[in-house]
């Protein structure tokens, strides 16, 4: 989650790239393209997305030194059960219908630790939230995401985020967080079109 720049400053993943401390900062990695979270079928089984993304949650939290409370577990597990992207206030009245008692902030505060832990992606254009699919490995996440079923795949394409930031520093423009989001159709809905 974190990388240390040059002044031993400890810089959040995400802004790593501005800092120009990039991920596995060796030349190959920055042409490794992977693909972190793929479109799943109507028909897919999420209980084992949710139990592998809550392994490597626990996983990192640990490695950290991070509280993951059962809340932020809670959370994490809701977003996590669909890949379509997830709103705080969705979240908040699923809580509730579950009887536990959350309050909005509580809930926003849950979401930016699961965002500073690497655990989640804000979608911008949506306000909502994904679940982080390299979890535990630095990256800028790209989303593609379907105009109409709503599912998200992530990829991960560091020269795209090296490029994108390479040029927002010769315009002197310093990024706090970089997310690319692509709509279109995925495979089963471009089917039906």
């Amino acid at each position: 989650m974190y990388k240390r720049e040059a002044t031993s400053k400890i810089v959040p993943w995400h802004k790593a790239l501005y800092y120009n401390v990039l991920p596995e900062a060796n030349p190959a990695s920055m042409t490794r393209r992977r693909i972190l979270v793929p479109f799943k079928k109507r028909t897919h089984d999420h209980r084992r997305c949710v139990d592998v993304a809550l392994a490597e949650a626990e996983s990192a939290c640990r490695h950290k030194g991070l509280r993951f409370t059962a809340l932020r577990r809670r959370v994490l597990t809701l977003i996590w059960t669909r890949h379509a992207p997830v709103k705080a206030y969705d979240i908040l009245e699923r809580l509730g219908r579950e009887g536990r008692r959350a309050a909005p902030p509580t809930v926003y505060r849950t979401l930016e630790f699961l965002l500073e832990a690497g655990l989640v992606h804000r979608i911008e254009s949506l306000n909502a939230y994904v679940g982080c699919g390299g979890a535990g490995t630095p990256h800028v996440g790209q989303f593609l995401i379907c105009r109409r079923c709503s599912a998200v795949a992530e990829v991960d394409t560091p020269a795209i985020a090296k490029a994108l930031a390479a040029d927002a520093k010769r315009l002197g423009f310093r990024a706090d967080r970089q997310t690319i989001e692509v709509r279109g159709l995925c495979a089963e809905c471009n089917k039906v079109a």
